[in-house]
């Protein structure tokens, strides 16, 4: 052993690294940007379920069924301006400042918005007076599609952005503005439906217009923002049929009650199927955060699918039976005796969401790896088998068979998501 060698010091011993400890696990686990977007998503299904209540309690089922008409329109309206771009601005915008992103959405949506604000103009001006709500009307619901417009584009800049914190806060602010306004018009006696949809277009508008210019006023990062949009619009255009389709299947029921049926129906329908809908929020939350993380999976190779939808198919099994029970039990409770009849869609309505819940994970997926096309075809099938079933079912059994036509289409887009999966996750590079 020469002197050299003699000398030199051993090599310093290796430190094991330090385990986390069970609150270290916990925390780290909230900055997940998926459960921080699932505990948005359900602090907006809490204040929706009190929204509810206070509605059905202020509001006879005509005017319930009125309001739920109103949303219905904006709902369908935000989808045709953002084109099916919240989606595929996530996956293509991964990892972007939130100045760059916020930039990135508003060049997408300036068009298209004026576009939708001046066909909303005109027909102000051409509709018949049976059909024409009149222009205050429709400039409330002009001013809260763009709101909600804006509320979708921000959710999907925050995932992309990773800022999902910030906008829990949003939702923090926007839900408890919201409840506050809502509690006084139901302590006001107030029964006038357009007044109650005033209350959504101020909580949703005032948030997310501080939080735009708080996010342009950040500083652009150290990476170079790339232009995407290109990208974002090619795949959303390719997801836009899916994004109309999802919207239709999902409120087409709720178009369809007061046509066929009555406002009176679709009030003792909606008052369910607003709960109901929220089982499906946590699992769509965590498709919706993963979509970058899954394409990048993807490239390399490493998505695996199966886990994933069987996941989902287990909370779906585990939550629906629970979910039944406590809604069948409390409805005439909580709304009241005039809303029981409600009681009889409550178990086909759980079972859509159920079924709603496992098709937006094998959807996701799908748009991971780029088959936005397919994506498109399961969600026009949903919703032409359930526009179907509607048609057939809402005028023998009312309501029942606006649940059954529910699960049905829900059902067929579902089953057409899990059988293209298998084949793209086949086919794909």
């Amino acid at each position: 052993m020469s002197e050299l060698q003699a000398e030199r010091p051993p090599p310093p011993a290796r430190l094991a690294a330090p385990r986390r400890t069970p609150a270290a696990w916990l925390l780290g686990q909230l900055r997940e940007s998926y459960v921080q977007l699932f505990a948005s998503q359900l602090l907006i299904g809490a204040v929706a379920l009190v929204a509810n209540v206070l509605m059905v309690r202020a509001l006879t089922p005509a005017h319930r069924g009125e309001v739920a008409l109103m949303l219905q329109v904006v709902y369908l309206a935000t989808q045709v301006m953002l084109l099916g771009t919240e989606r595929s601005f996530v996956a293509s915008y991964h990892n972007t400042a939130p100045a760059a992103a916020v930039r990135a959405y508003a060049r997408l949506l300036v068009v298209p918005c004026g576009l939708g604000l001046t066909v909303a103009a005109v027909y102000t001006m051409v509709a018949p007076d049976r059909l024409n709500p009149g222009p205050l009307v429709v400039s409330l619901l002009g001013g809260y599609s763009l709101v909600e417009v804006s509320g979708l584009a921000i959710q999907s800049i925050a995932i992309a952005a990773g800022r999902v914190g910030d906008f829990l806060v949003l939702r923090f602010v926007e839900s408890g503005l919201l409840l506050v306004l809502l509690i006084a018009l139901y302590l006001a006696g107030t029964t006038h439906p357009e007044i109650w949809i005033v209350a959504y277009l101020v909580a949703g508008g005032l948030p997310t217009i501080w939080y735009v210019l708080r996010w342009l006023r950040m500083p652009p990062g150290a990476t170079t923002a790339v232009d995407h949009n290109r990208l974002v619009r090619r795949e959303g255009l390719a997801l836009f049929p899916a994004a109309l389709s999802n919207m239709a299947m999902l409120r087409s029921d709720r178009l369809a009650l007061p046509a066929i049926a009555s406002t009176s129906a679709l009030g003792l329908y909606a008052s369910v199927a607003t709960m109901t809908e929220l089982l499906a929020w946590p699992v769509r939350a965590y498709a919706d955060s993963r979509l970058g993380r899954w394409r990048a999976s993807h490239r390399d190779g490493r998505l695996a699918a199966r886990p994933i939808i069987l996941s989902a198919a287990l909370y779906g099994l585990v939550v629906a039976p629970i979910a039944a029970a406590g809604l069948y039990l409390l409805i005439v409770p909580v709304f009241g005796h005039q809303y029981a009849p409600a009681k009889v869609v409550v178990v086909p309505l759980v079972a859509a969401a159920a079924l709603y819940a496992v098709s937006r994970v094998s959807l996701g997926l799908l748009i991971a790896k780029g088959h936005g096309g397919l994506v498109s075809a399961a969600e026009i099938t949903g919703f032409v088998v359930s526009f179907a079933a509607y048609l057939l079912l809402i005028p023998p059994f009312g309501i029942l068979g606006a649940a059954y036509g529910s699960l049905i289409g829900y059902g067929s887009c579902l089953v057409f998501a899990l059988v293209t999966n298998t084949v793209a996750r086949e086919k794909a590079p």
